[in-house]
């Protein structure tokens, strides 16, 4: 059974918070609001947790995984990113865009990509989220909560805790969020290539 957490989005209880953050030091699968929809995350350094956040959303290793960030300079901890690429992403952040960018040793390595060595970074706008990755110091693994064989993100925490309770141990309830995922931008690429259209508008990296 998940532990259910509802929070308010503007203003959420640091206890309540709290304990989702103890829960993901454990290994916890937890489903948290953000900018674009819901996300499955888990604790960057737990590889079984990865490993399961990956089952659960029915994606192999070339699928991008995201880390969620709290600013720019915790995703130039984890990226390589030059002068052309750090002025795209300022342009842009915090919002509903991922970054797909070159991995920094900071990344595990089975957590980028296996022939690129890339992984997918973000800085949500979104204060429980961000509220978050503040208590936990670090960023968060992530993927949009899309089930597997569907195509559109769950936006409903009450249906998210219906349909995943016996697969993740948390659900962070702020509300509704967009039912749309982050718009995909890979910024290895020059120029930038989309990679997915989401709710972030991709027409102001001249694509």
């Amino acid at each position: 059974m998940s532990q259910y957490f509802e929070v308010h989005p503007d203003n959420p209880q640091p206890r309540l918070l709290k304990q989702a953050v103890q829960l993901l030091h454990g290994g916890a699968i937890a489903a948290v609001p953000t900018d674009s929809s819901y996300a499955l995350v888990c604790h960057l350094d737990d590889k079984a947790a990865a490993e399961n956040l990956r089952r659960i959303r029915g994606v192999d290793d070339k699928h991008h995984l995201t880390l969620l960030c709290r600013d720019l300079s915790e995703v130039a901890n984890y990226a390589r990113v030059d002068n052309r690429q750090y002025r795209l992403i300022k342009a842009a952040t915090p919002g509903p865009f991922t970054f797909i960018l070159e991995a920094t040793k900071e990344v595990p390595r089975r957590l980028s990509h296996p022939s690129r060595r890339t992984i997918g970074l973000r800085v949500p706008d979104h204060r429980v989220t961000q509220d978050l990755l503040e208590m936990l110091g670090q960023p968060l693994l992530a993927t949009t909560l899309i089930p597997p064989d569907e195509t559109e993100p769950l936006n409903d925490p009450q249906d998210i805790r219906e349909r995943y309770e016996k697969l993740i141990a948390v659900v962070v309830d702020a509300g509704a969020c967009p039912m749309q995922p982050t718009t995909v931008i890979d910024l290895c690429e020059d120029p930038p290539l989309l990679v997915r259209q989401g709710r972030g508008d991709a027409a102001r990296f001249g694509i």
